[in-house]
């Protein structure tokens, strides 16, 4: 014999049980400011009690709202873009919203446009694009009509609201900080040319040293790997009169004082070195690392927030929302000898 599948309940099950309204339930679930405190906790209880979840396809008819927000970005195990994507989807959560994600194996211009179409024919409320390379800036300037989104560290359209990170003021901090402690210049491991992050930190790099100015030597490039850092240590390490270097990521810079270490130079003693993003071990190399920190869950709130705004009252203005970083200092660095 088969034994009957329970129905579900539904807003009018939740309705009774609670000795309200329907119409004060939908209240308390779209969190209704007119609904006193007492009403408001025996539906919550009711809704417990019975199990209830709402339909949120219904919702949607409705309100013309899927409360989904999409997030298209790339496969990567690279701390700033890894970190960028967990902190928009907390702050979405925070938001009510659910995120879907769409993680690209490269970030190429065509790649990009077919992510954001499909997200929106999957009816999202608006879409985050981490685009820290030129090729998915690009996939940004022609948008689906009507679809709000916000672009991370990829774009100065005029046509796309972006949240980003100061990369050159960024990168000014390291340089700044070098120069107060007697370095007469700064040598840099830049990250890849594709990067518009790289190119703001190259760019940063390059004007505190001619605001000071100080000689401004040939950039090493860089993939972001402590492999690149450590074949730049190696450059570095038979240099003469190199003092302070300041590499574009953290990780780079793990591969530039393994290098100098195994060729016998002292850091902080003999050559100085910043990093860039803060990663949760760069406290712990040895020596421990001054870098820049970003502030992941800062972007991923601002991003969030600046969408939120499109999607209750449409595009006004994009301006870009740019974010100071902050400078940790720690053992890395000392005055030069």
């Amino acid at each position: 014999m088969t034994t009957p599948k329970r129905r579900l309940p539904v807003m009018a099950d939740v309705a009774k049980e609670a000795g309200v309204s329907h119409q004060t339930v939908s209240r308390v679930l779209n969190d209704h400011p007119n609904v006193r405190a007492d009403t408001r906790a025996r539906v919550e209880a009711a809704i417990t009690r019975l199990g209830y979840r709402r339909n949120l396809v219904a919702r949607a008819l409705v309100t013309k709202r899927s409360r989904t927000l999409g997030v298209v970005s790339f496969d990567t195990k690279l701390y700033g873009p890894a970190s960028t994507i967990y902190g928009i989807e907390q702050a979405a959560r925070t938001a009510g919203y659910f995120v879907s994600i769409v993680s690209l194996k490269s970030l190429d211009t065509a790649s990009v446009r077919e992510a954001i179409d499909y997200l929106a024919e999957q009816g999202v409320d608006g879409v985050v694009v981490v685009a820290p390379q030129r090729s998915a800036a690009r996939a940004l300037v022609k948008l689906p009509s009507g679809l709000p989104a916000v672009a991370v560290e990829g774009t100065h359209s005029a046509d796309v609201s972006a949240v980003c990170i100061d990369q050159m003021e960024g990168a000014k901090l390291a340089v700044r900080h070098l120069l107060q402690l007697g370095h007469k210049t700064v040598w840099h491991v830049r990250g890849p040319s594709d990067w518009l992050e790289a190119e703001g930190r190259l760019e940063g790099w390059r004007a505190a040293l001619e605001e000071a100015g100080r000689p401004v030597p040939e950039p090493l490039v860089g993939d972001w790997s402590p492999h690149a850092g450590y074949e730049a240590g190696k450059s570095l390490a038979a240099m003469d009169g190199v003092t302070a270097v300041f590499t574009a990521n953290d990780q780079m810079a793990l591969g530039v004082l393994r290098a100098l270490s195994e060729e016998g130079v002292r850091v902080p003693g003999q050559i100085s070195v910043v990093g860039f993003d803060d990663i949760p071990e760069s406290e712990f190399f040895s020596p421990p690392l001054t870098t820049v920190r970003q502030d992941f869950d800062v972007v991923g709130r601002h991003c969030i927030e600046v969408l939120l705004r499109q999607i209750d009252a449409g595009p006004t203005a994009y301006e870009p929302l740019v974010i100071r970083p902050s400078f940790v200092v720690r053992s890395s660095t000392a005055p030069v000898r």
